[in-house]
C-alpha cells in the first residue's frame, strides 16, 4: 500500500515538472527583433524639429525620419511615427514599451549608457557662432574675439549656459542678450543674423548646416564648445535591433542613397537660384502665358496672378525639382500629385503641372470659402499651398485660442504660421500637424502678391484677348 502511494506521488510529481518546463518554454519571451519582424512594422518615437521629422506639403519628411525609413525598408518594414513633446516624454514612452526605437540624437551620457543602449550612425555635435558674412565683414575665427561682441541668445537655453561658461573662461566682458523662448528659437536668431538684425547668435552644428542651405550669407565655421556625442537608442533588452541598425549603419554610410538624403538636407540650397531679368515686352510674362490663361477661369483668378505664382514656384523651369522633390513648372510633390492624378511621368508636362495646381487651389478655395473678401482668401489659398493644408489650419486654430482674427492674414494667422517653429505653439493641443518652418510660407505669400502687382501695373488686363485664347 505504501510503496503504491510513493508510486502515485512520484507520478504526480513527474508530471507537475513537466508542465512547468513546458510553459516554460512556451513563456520564453521571442528575440525583440524577430517579434518585430512578425507584424512587419517599426515604431519610431521621434521629436518635431527641423533636422529630425515635420510634415511638408502634407508629405512626412527629416533628415532622421528618412534614415530610419531607409533602415525598416532594408528589413522590410513598415514605419509606424510616434512624435513626443520632448526628450524626457521621449525616453519615458520608449522604456514604457510604447515604441521600438527612439530615431532622435540623443547624447551619450553616463545615465543614457546606463539606461538606454545606443546604436546605429554616432553624430558628433557641438555649438558653433552663427555670424555674418559678406559687405565687407570679416568672420570671427578665434572665440576670444568674442570679447566685446553682442551676442544673442534663447533664455534657459544650452546656449545661454554655454555662453555663460565661455564668458567666465575669458575673464568676462561678452554682451549676452538673452532672447524669450516663448517667440523666438534658435532657427529665428540664425535668420535674424542673416537679415543683418543682430550680429551673432548661437547653434548647434547640425542646426547650422541646415539652415545654411536657406542663408548662404551666414559663417558657421567657430567652434564654442566641445564635441558631444549623440546617437538613436533602444531599451537595453533589444540587443537584436540594436546589432541590426548598427550593421545596417555601417554599410548604409557608403550608399548613394544615404549620400542623397544627406545633400538634401544639408548641401542643396533650398532657395532657387536668382533668375535672368524677364522681358515683359508685348505683354508676355512666359512662354507658358496660353496655360495660365485658359485655367485661370476655373477658379475666376486673374490669369497674372497665376504667372506670379508660377516664377515663384519654379521661375517657369518646368524640369525644376526642388530639394523636397516637388517637380515642374508648379511644383507639385509626388503624393499630392497622385491625390490629384497627375502620373509620375506627367509632372513636368507644363499643362498638366497648371491643371493639376488650379484643382488644388479649387479645393483650397472651398476650404476657405468662409474667408471674405476674395483677396484675403487668396493670401490663404497661397499659404495653404506652399505650406500644406495642416499647417495652416493649425496656425487659424492657435489664432482663434490667442484672440486674434482666424480670418484675417497679416498680423494675425500669419502671426501664428511663425510661431510654429516653436515647441511652445507647435505642441500645442490644437495643433495637428507638429513643427512647421513658417518664414517660407510668409515670404512665399508676400512675394507672389508683390510681383503679382508688378505684373498688373507693366501688363494690361484684357478681358476679350483673354475670353478669345481661353475660348481656342
Amino acid at each position: 500500500m505504501i510503496n503504491r502511494t510513493i508510486y502515485f506521488i512520484l507520478i504526480f510529481l513527474f508530471l507537475i515538472t513537466g508542465c512547468k518546463q513546458k510553459n516554460k518554454g512556451n513563456n520564453t519571451p521571442k528575440d525583440d527583433f524577430e517579434a518585430i519582424k512578425e507584424k512587419k512594422e517599426l515604431t519610431v518615437l521621434t521629436l518635431y524639429s527641423s533636422t529630425s521629422y515635420f510634415l511638408y506639403k502634407g508629405e512626412e519628411m527629416g533628415y532622421e525620419y528618412e534614415l530610419i525609413k531607409q533602415f525598416a525598408k532594408s528589413q522590410g518594414l513598415d514605419v509606424k511615427i510616434v512624435v513626443a513633446e520632448n526628450i524626457s516624454k521621449l525616453i519615458e514612452m520608449l522604456k514604457d514599451g510604447k515604441g521600438d526605437i527612439i530615431a532622435y540624437n540623443i547624447p551619450v551620457t553616463g545615465d543614457t549608457k546606463n539606461e538606454l543602449l545606443h546604436c546605429g550612425r554616432e553624430l558628433i555635435t557641438h555649438q558653433v557662432l552663427v555670424q555674418p558674412t559678406g559687405q565687407g565683414i570679416k568672420p570671427l575665427r578665434n572665440v576670444t574675439e568674442l570679447v566685446g561682441k553682442d551676442i544673442y541668445v534663447e533664455k534657459d537655453s544650452k546656449y545661454e549656459e554655454r555662453i555663460n561658461n565661455l564668458n567666465d573662461e575669458l575673464g568676462g566682458g561678452i554682451n549676452i542678450h538673452l532672447m524669450d523662448r516663448d517667440t523666438l528659437v534658435t532657427e529665428d536668431l540664425i535668420e535674424m543674423v542673416a537679415m543683418r538684425q543682430i550680429p551673432y547668435t548661437l547653434a548647434d552644428n547640425n542646426i547650422a548646416r541646415l539652415n545654411k542651405t536657406y542663408y548662404n550669407n551666414i559663417d558657421i565655421n567657430l567652434e564654442v564648445s566641445f564635441p558631444q556625442r549623440s546617437s538613436w537608442v533602444v531599451r537595453p533588452d533589444s540587443k537584436s535591433l540594436a546589432n541590426a541598425v548598427n550593421q545596417w549603419a555601417k554599410e548604409n554610410i557608403k550608399s548613394a542613397e544615404y549620400r542623397s538624403i544627406l545633400k538634401r538636407y544639408f548641401q542643396l540650397s533650398k532657395n532657387p537660384p536668382a533668375p535672368a531679368v524677364l522681358s515683359l515686352k508685348n505683354g508676355q510674362i512666359s512662354v507658358y502665358d496660353h496655360l495660365f490663361k485658359k485655367y485661370a477661369e476655373q477658379i475666376d483668378w486673374d490669369w497674372r496672378l497665376i504667372a506670379s505664382q508660377a516664377f515663384k514656384e519654379s521661375r517657369f523651369d518646368t524640369s525644376a525639382i526642388s530639394w523636397a522633390g516637388a517637380r515642374g513648372l508648379m511644383q507639385i510633390m509626388p503624393r499630392t500629385a497622385r491625390n490629384y492624378g497627375l502620373q509620375t511621368d506627367q509632372m513636368n508636362n507644363p499643362e498638366k503641372s497648371v491643371a493639376t495646381a488650379v484643382k488644388i487651389l479649387k479645393s483650397l478655395d472651398k476650404t476657405f470659402s468662409n474667408i471674405q473678401p476674395k483677396e484675403e482668401r487668396i493670401k490663404f489659398m497661397l499659404a495653404a499651398y506652399n505650406a500644406g493644408l495642416g499647417h495652416v489650419l493649425d496656425a487659424i486654430a492657435l489664432a482663434k485660442k490667442y484672440g486674434k482674427d482666424p480670418d484675417k492674414w497679416e498680423n494675425n494667422v500669419a502671426e501664428y504660421i511663425l510661431l510654429k517653429s516653436n515647441p511652445e505653439y507647435f505642441n500645442d493641443e490644437v495643433c495637428k500637424s507638429g513643427y512647421f518652418r513658417g518664414r517660407e510660407t510668409i515670404n512665399y505669400v508676400h512675394d507672389v502678391l508683390e510681383n503679382y502687382q508688378s505684373y498688373k501695373s507693366k501688363i494690361p488686363y484684357d478681358i476679350q484677348q483673354h475670353k478669345k485664347q481661353t475660348k481656342s
